[in-house]
């Protein structure tokens, strides 16, 4: 579903659908900016589904929720589905569902929808958030007011629902979540009271695997509570299981089969779940969008720990010492840092594994491998070996999963670290010392161990039950009881808790929310099903960062979104890389890779290949490539000198005018529109004058006031960008490294893509063998004949030229010479994209062509859903600050002169354009309306820098008077080039 969601703007959907606040969850609590997008996918789907199908009235037939089923299921089939989803029938599905053939055509089962989103990324507030706009949709009538259900996988998840929604609810007046068990729905209906109100709605919540056709204490029969199919089912990692479990999985269809399911999960397996994905943003790509730590694999294995294995103490040792110089290496990035800010975390290495309490558990051999560093009983030659072995791996740079990119260590600062540096890293000693043992009475399931020689404890073990390893393994110990009033690891995530490494099995990851591990070690996982599970799951736990404090992004991203000033990046860049990955050390590497890479797999094709294209190198090798970065405003758009203006149909702000001077009493407004006395004020302000605020032009109708009193509200405290300076292009394009191709075999696409790159270094070598004597005039002429600096490759009729690019950023250049080309991504597709670079390909062959008389210049292709290369503006249709991202950026020079210049290719009758540009002129222009000339100094050199702006279309005549100055056509090509060489001084 996300593929056929994409090219749906949320923009474009009706007010009723886009006014909601995605945004705030609670008093203290913000939704990041995926977070949003998935409840922005959700809205499409139900748009889709309630209105564009069959538009929802309330006391409609059931026959209409039918229709609905089928035109959904029409509309994938329409999209490329071909898989036979069809479930066999069985005694429980032909109670509720008509068969065919012995089984349940699947178009009856489409009404639902996926969430797959990463272990950490806030699924669980994405599922609150829903309800919320589920209530907001059902109060306007828009969909079913159908009760709500939330299911989920265990005890823990359903305190952590409780706790949430907690947080939701405090401090709110205008809308409030009640949660009830679902033993209580019965009774409720009895009482008439609405689940639904004007200011709440109650949410029916139950453990899914205490679903069931049958009555027991705790086991209750689905069909006591089914309501005729109409409930709105939200799962919370709900949908897995074994085969009795598939019976619950056509309980949840059978209660929402005439109303909707919404599936949330870090873990997606099944063909249907991944089918109707609505929004991914699992590891992956959570990773990808710079939210959670890199992850390098590392080569060495800890096969020394195996069950089976026989390997000497010093094997073990060796291993021990690699994964404690990598701890090592990551809290000394950190120390490194500047205290001002107070930046990143103080590294953690957390080793997980098989087995805890057995009389030689991977736990205990691994503990009797720290004891003997700790007193010092250190082979000299191991620990060698280990430092080398180890800087090897480091220096060929560890290459990062999903990314294509390699973490590249700091060789210094690795070779700082000597055994006495970290015995004091790692084991917070001065010398060598014996290992005691600091216990809580009252906690039976931690322990931390400290050194003699040390004033705080370095590691602590988490398991289910201390007291085997109290008798055992530790007996002979000194035991400290008593020694802090709370738990170590519920204060792990403090600045000051001492704890370097945290030891446990698989049961208290769960829930777990830290930022701090940089190292994992496994020992015994296996490649299991329980295992892949738990793999994943504390993979994504470790993935956590936070670089400053209540910034969860890698400081890179946060640089480009200009949430960081350029002297803390520059302060803190140099040791990111080390404090931004996660180093994984596992007994199989390859099944542990294996494991992680099958998040990579989205399966909504037959396969899926990821392409990555390279720099030219030719073009823009030690050239400097600029790219705008702004931050955000100090104040709102209405406090700008010439406000951005609110759009709204004239008749209804004149209804607006009349709504308020008949409430009179500013009171009234507080109560019924939960606004505020400033939002009063600035109201009254615009309504005074309307000719400043209120653009009625090309006004929207909103159909209720409600509505329109939201909007006003929101739009009086939408804070603009503002420009934050110049910097060097970095990974802001990176679109080039993530061709995602959709075919079972890219050998013939990769080879012709390798013939096209190879083509300059060929040539290069013929001229060189012709000039040596090693070829005829006539060898030479054919052999440079049979070199392509063209490919073509078709696939279903849909054909890919490949090409270089002379003065291109990445090459080669792949174009699509169809625009719904459909097994291959982030290539050149649009016809008036192509038909631009065609058009600046025929001007470049002119002879006086103006790119000529530059001392050097480049450009390249934006993509808009992985590059961060955009201009802020208002878009009164959303009434939000958006980003536009044009589709090329060309960078040029001419002596001191330097311009940055954005093309979109358009036609004029795409209205949207006009708040583009006025968010454009708003950056960089002046008031003389001319552009800003910003100053930029590289080493020994001073750049005067503008930023253009133009719009590409066949006739340029034909647009707006107020805008011409910004359209090019193929006759005016060359202005882009002009802007640099006409820049004054």
């Amino acid at each position: 579903m996300l593929d056929i969601l994409t090219d749906l703007s949320f923009e474009d959907l009706p007010p009723t659908w886009q006014d909601h606040n995605l945004e705030i969850f609670s008093h203290n609590k913000r939704l990041w900016d995926y977070q949003q997008e998935a409840l922005q996918y959700a809205l499409k789907a139900l748009w889709k589904y309630y209105e564009d199908f069959r538009d929802f009235v309330p006391g409609e037939p059931e026959e209409a929720n039918e229709e609905r089923k089928e035109r959904l299921w029409g509309w994938y089939r329409s999209n490329g589905l071909e898989k036979d989803l069809d479930i066999p029938l069985n005694g429980l599905l032909e109670d509720y569902y008509p068969s065919q053939n012995g089984s349940v055509p699947y178009r009856h089962f489409i009404n639902r929808m996926g969430f797959w989103m990463a272990t950490g990324s806030g699924k669980s507030l994405v599922l609150i958030k829903l309800i919320e706009v589920l209530w907001r949709l059902m109060r306007r009538g828009e969909i079913p007011q159908h009760p709500v259900m939330v299911l989920t996988a265990r005890d823990d998840l359903l305190d952590q629902l409780k706790a949430h929604v907690a947080e939701f609810n405090e401090g709110r007046t205008d809308f409030r979540i009640q949660l009830e068990d679902l033993k209580a729905y019965p009774e409720r209906l009895r009482t008439f009271l609405p689940l639904v109100s004007d200011h709440d709605i109650t949410v029916f919540f139950y453990r899914a695997d205490n679903l069931s056709d049958e009555q027991k204490e705790r086991i209750v029969d689905f069909r006591n509570y089914e309501n005729g199919g109409r409930w709105y089912v939200l799962l919370d990692e709900a949908h897995k299981g074994d085969k009795e479990d598939s019976k619950r999985q056509h309980i949840y269809s059978i209660l929402s089969r005439n109303g909707f399911l919404f599936n949330f999960s870090a873990t997606f397996t099944d063909q249907r779940d991944i089918l109707t994905t609505v929004y991914n943003f699992n590891l992956s790509e959570f990773v990808r969008a710079g939210y959670g730590k890199h992850i390098a694999i590392l080569k060495q294995e800890n096969r020394a720990f195996g069950d089976k294995e026989d390997y000497t103490g010093a094997e073990k040792q060796r291993i021990v010492f690699k994964a404690l110089l990598m701890l090592a290496y990551a809290r000394k990035a950190q120390e490194s840092l500047p205290q001002n800010p107070r930046a990143y975390h103080r590294p953690l290495m957390l080793t997980l594994v098989n087995s805890v309490n057995t009389q030689d558990a991977d736990l205990k051999r691994f503990f009797r491998e720290l004891e003997r560093i700790a007193r010092g009983d250190v082979d000299e030659t191991v620990w060698a070996q280990a430092r080398e072995e180890l800087w090897a791996e480091l220096a060929e740079g560890p290459e990062w999963m999903f990314e294509n990119e390699r973490f590249r260590a700091d060789q210094a600062l690795f070779e700082g670290i000597t055994l006495e540096e970290l015995r004091r890293l790692v084991y917070n000693a001065p010398t060598p010392g014996d290992i005691e043992v600091l216990l809580r009475p009252s906690n039976r399931q931690e322990m931390a161990f400290k050194l003699k020689s040390a004033d705080q404890p370095f590691a602590l073990i988490k398991i289910g039950d201390i007291s085997n390893w109290l008798k055992e393994e530790l007996e002979g110990y000194e035991v400290i009881e008593g020694y802090e009033d709370e738990g170590f690891f519920r204060r792990l995530n403090e600045e000051d808790s001492p704890i370097n490494i945290l030891m446990g099995s698989r049961t208290f990851y769960e829930g777990w929310d830290s930022n701090r591990p940089n190292v994992i070690t496994y020992i015994n996982i296996g490649t299991g099903t329980e295992a892949k599970k738990f793999i994943l799951q504390s993979v994504g736990r470790g993935v956590r960062i936070e670089p400053l404090p209540g910034y969860r992004r890698r400081l890179l991203s946060l640089y480009n979104a200009g949430l960081v000033d350029e002297d803390t990046y520059l302060a803190l860049r140099n040791q990111a890389p080390a404090l931004e990955t996660l180093f994984i050390f596992g007994t199989n590497r390859n099944a542990l890779q294996t494991v992680i890479e099958q998040l990579d797999q989205e399966k909504r094709r037959e396969a899926e290949h990821e392409l990555a294209l390279t720099v030219n190198e030719e073009a823009v090798a030690g050239r400097l490539l600029l790219i705008p970065v702004y931050r955000k405003a100090g104040h709102t758009i209405l406090e700008e000198r010439k406000p951005r203006r609110f759009e709204v149909a004239p008749e209804e702000l004149e209804q607006l005018r009349q709504y308020v001077a008949y409430l009179d009493d500013p009171r009234l407004m507080l109560c019924h529109h939960q606004a505020t006395p400033k939002d009063i004020a600035l109201l009254t302000r615009c309504l005074e004058r309307p000719e400043d605020y209120f653009n009625t032009s090309d006004g929207r109708r909103y159909g209720h006031i409600d509505l329109l009193l939201s909007r006003l509200f929101a739009y009086f405290r939408v804070i603009p960008q503002e420009m934050g300076g110049l910097k060097s292009l970095e990974d802001e394009i990176c679109h080039f490294r993530h061709i995602k191709v959709f075919l079972e075999d890219i050998t013939a696409l990769g080879a012709k893509i390798t013939r096209v790159n190879e083509a300059p270094r060929r040539l290069a070598e013929l001229q060189v063998r012709y000039e040596a004597g090693q070829l005829s005039f006539d060898e030479m002429v054919r052999q440079v004949q049979a070199v392509r600096d063209n490919e073509f490759f078709t696939h279903n009729g849909q054909t890919l030229h490949i090409k270089r690019v002379a003065h291109h950023y990445y090459v080669p250049v792949l174009i699509s010479e169809s625009e719904r080309i459909d097994w291959i991504r982030h290539v050149i597709r649009h016809p008036s994209e192509v038909d631009f670079l065609n058009a600046l390909e025929a001007y470049l062959k002119e002879n006086n062509n103006a790119f000529k008389q530059l001392d050097w210049w480049a450009f390249s292709k934006i993509d808009e859903t992985l590059d961060e290369v955009y201009i802020p503006y208002y878009d009164p249709q959303s009434n939000r600050i958006r980003q536009f991202f044009p589709d090329f950026i060309f960078w040029l020079k001419k002596g001191e002169n330097y311009a940055i210049v954005f093309v979109d290719p358009k036609g004029t009758q795409h209205t949207s354009y006009q708040y583009k540009v006025d968010g454009y002129r708003t950056l960089f222009w002046d008031e003389a309306r001319k552009p800003k000339i910003y100053s930029y100094k590289e080493t020994h050199q001073r750049y005067q820098v503008s930023v253009h702006l133009f719009l590409y279309t066949e006739d340029s005549a034909k647009a707006p008077e107020d805008y011409r100055e910004h359209w090019i056509d193929r006759n005016s090509i060359g202005t882009i080039a002009k802007v640099v060489l006409e820049q004054a001084p």
